[in-house]
């Protein structure tokens, strides 16, 4: 019986890592730091060509700096409220 309760504790344990690894506001902060870094630069390196399109605002850095507020926010509430496993049916 106690090989049975390893494997079961050994399949909760990968249950949480998982739930963990691919938790939604991982993947959503992930992708929104890194393109936000990517418009911050290209807001940066706007011409004036660019910003007479724009009438005068600079549209890509202040997109960009939305963005990464944005995935800094997804990533901080995933470090302030961590994702816990579903317990059992059973359980209330």
């Amino acid at each position: 019986m106690s090989d049975l309760q390893k494997e079961v504790s050994e399949l909760e344990r990968k249950s949480a890592t998982a739930a963990r690894l691919f938790d939604i506001r991982r993947i959503i902060g992930g992708l929104f730091v890194v393109y936000g870094v990517i418009v911050t630069i290209a807001g940066i390196t706007a011409s004036d060509a660019d910003l007479k399109k724009a009438e005068g605002i600079n549209i890509n850095l202040w997109t960009g700096l939305g963005m990464l507020a944005l995935g800094l926010f997804f990533l901080a509430w995933l470090w302030l409220r961590p994702a816990t496993a579903p317990g059992p049916e059973g359980e209330g």
